[in-house]
């Protein structure tokens, strides 16, 4: 049986969400920017280990705040399938400090509502547009320090417009779910092993 494992990808608008996911599963991007209007699933398959995994990911329009309940979650659309998502991505605009802001309050509406102990739910926060560095907000350093040791969240920066460090972020994802263990429903999956090729194939 395939096992099948919830990524949620969240953020601002205008930030990459869509740019990050298509260039790790199809290899593409454009110039063009089309704004997220409706929750969007993509379901690549990987192999890690020999064994083949589902991912199911989701592309979530801006939200005003993380579901507080599973009626919310199932009543918007926009929010479907995102309060129970086994990992999430908060994507941000480096050169944006409103929408390292947003990631900061989506952050911390996670911890506060999601079931169970939260600390198990894996969390990469991802700084997109590094091809635009010195228009940046922020140092990286010290992001990377209020991020890792603050929130207790993964971090990566990266360029989805260059395909920089794409593969590494879900990489690191799944470096997250391995320390941390991945439970939903009581069901254990463990992920072992690294991204090696792109394309949502090898692990």
């Amino acid at each position: 049986m395939v096992e099948t494992l919830s990524i949620a990808v969240i953020g601002a608008p205008g930030v990459g969400k869509t740019s990050i996911i298509r260039q790790f599963i199809y290899n593409d991007f454009s110039e063009a920017y089309t704004p997220t209007r409706s929750r969007y699933v993509y379901r690549p398959s990987v192999i890690l280990n020999g064994n083949m995994y589902e991912l199911k990911i989701l592309d979530v329009p801006p939200i005003s705040s993380f579901p507080a309940s599973a009626s919310q979650d199932w009543l918007d659309l926009r929010c479907r399938g995102v309060r129970n998502a086994n990992a999430y991505i908060l994507v941000y605009d480096i050169c944006c400090v409103e929408s390292f802001e947003y990631v900061k309050m989506i952050r911390q509406q996670i911890v506060e509502n999601r079931e169970g102990s939260s600390s198990e739910v894996p969390i990469l926060v991802v700084g997109n547009k590094r091809d635009l560095q010195r228009q940046r907000f922020m140092p990286r350093r010290a992001v990377s320090v209020l991020v890792k040791k603050t929130w207790k969240c993964g971090y990566v920066e990266c360029s989805a417009k260059f395909n920089w460090h794409v593969v590494l972020l879900f990489k690191e994802l799944l470096g997250i779910a391995v320390a941390r263990g991945m439970r939903q429903n009581h069901t254990s999956t463990r992920l072992q092993g690294a991204l090696q090729r792109n394309r949502c194939t090898v692990m």
